[in-house]
């Protein structure tokens, strides 16, 4: 399975949690590590190139911070300009079709703030449902997101062990539900 990690960070030289997933996902075999701020910082995207990427590959991960219930704006920038009627949907638009979707992201507040009663009254899951909806619409099957909660209070060893089962994941191809929490 070939693989196309799509990452989204605006400050990634600033970051200390997507900074490491994405070091660790560097090495894992027949994964393409796209840094989109790095590679569009005019925000101008080439989009036949983008397209060619996502066709050559079976997997896409989108991996990003989550704040404000949200994609930072050059992904979802990315995905209105790249995500076209005719390429991903629409007539004719069935370019991923059979492809899966996998989403990454990071949030600062722990789970247990993500729920009814908490500083976020829903949980992350439920907020990315909008990425669901665009597997359905493109015929992409949309996998078991993969969130590390807790960001601002996550130690070495925490971190560590998101990377690992991150790179495992990224590896075989398959997801296994497997929750970790900041504690």
């Amino acid at each position: 399975m070939r693989t196309l990690l799509v990452l989204a960070h605006p400050d990634l030289a600033a970051s200390r949690v997507n900074a490491a997933l994405a070091e660790a996902a560097r090495p894992v075999e027949n994964v393409t590590l796209h840094d989109l701020y790095a590679a569009y910082p005019d925000l101008r995207i080439d989009v036949e190139r983008e397209q060619r990427l996502l066709l050559e590959h079976d997997r896409i991960v989108l991996q990003f911070p989550f704040y404000w219930y949200s994609a930072p704006p050059l992904l979802k920038k990315w995905l209105d300009e790249v995500f076209l009627r005719g390429f991903a949907y629409g007539s004719g638009g069935t370019s991923l079709r059979g492809k899966s979707l996998l989403i990454a992201t990071s949030a600062g507040s722990t789970e247990e703030q993500y729920r009814p009663g908490g500083a976020h009254p829903y949980p992350v899951v439920d907020l990315l449902n909008s990425f669901d909806a665009t597997a359905n619409i493109t015929g992409m099957r949309y996998e078991e997101p993969f969130i590390v909660h807790g960001t601002h209070g996550l130690d070495d060893a925490r971190l560590a062990a998101y990377q690992d089962h991150y790179r495992e994941l990224l590896a075989s191809g398959v997801i296994r539900k497997r929750v970790l929490t900041a504690a």
